[in-house]
């Protein structure tokens, strides 16, 4: 358990002190090229999922909706994790589902907290449960325009891979990824995340 417990405290470390200091040090629209022409840092916010897409409709009432969600799935992949590690599965299935549960958390964090924190910068009107997911990081993998040839699109300007993401999202992905490719070497086992009581 100490090792998962380390993945998700350096990841949502990690992630908060980006997302505050991008919060804190940049103005909303606001670029910043890190690598020309690929890797910028790119100061938004959305009310919804991972890489910006919406669920249950968005708006207020989408957004607490997909938080309570968040947290409800949290809950039960933290103690899914808990029992995992008492059977001593690989350390590759323990990171991925770590990775994966740090980048939940890290986004309820924005969620729940960043309206009541943040309530006076960048406009903030928002209150608990109504903050916005703080996402930072464009790297489009080409961008340009697409040849006369291609049907509908032909000659108009494209991106490829447009969001705009974070590092919890970043956690959320690489997590999926090995999961994916480990399945191979490894199963999720099912489990009774709550045991029942023996008879007396």
């Amino acid at each position: 358990m100490q090792l998962a417990l380390l993945v998700l405290i350096l990841s949502l470390v990690i992630d908060q002190w980006i997302k505050i200091y991008v919060k804190t040090h940049f103005i909303y629209g606001e670029s910043y090229t890190l690598i020309k022409d690929w890797f910028r840092i790119y100061f938004i916010e959305n009310e919804g999922m991972a890489f910006g897409m919406t669920l249950f409709g968005g708006g207020k009432t989408g957004k607490l909706i997909l938080t309570f969600f968040r947290i409800i799935v949290s809950l039960f992949g933290f103690l899914y994790l808990k029992a995992l590690v008492k059977q001593k599965i690989p350390t590759v299935l323990v990171v991925a589902i770590s990775l994966v549960l740090a980048g939940a958390l890290g986004n309820i964090i924005d969620s729940v907290f960043y309206g009541w924190y943040f309530h006076d910068i960048n406009g903030y009107t928002q209150t608990w449960f109504e903050g916005q997911v703080v996402d930072m990081f464009y790297a489009p993998l080409w961008e340009g325009v697409l040849p006369e040839w291609i049907p509908f699109k032909g000659g108009d300007h494209f991106v490829f891979f447009a969001p705009i993401w974070n590092f919890a999202d970043a956690c959320i992905t690489v997590g999926v990824v090995l999961l994916i490719l480990g399945q191979r070497h490894f199963s999720l086992p099912s489990l009774r995340i709550i045991s029942p009581k023996k008879d007396q």
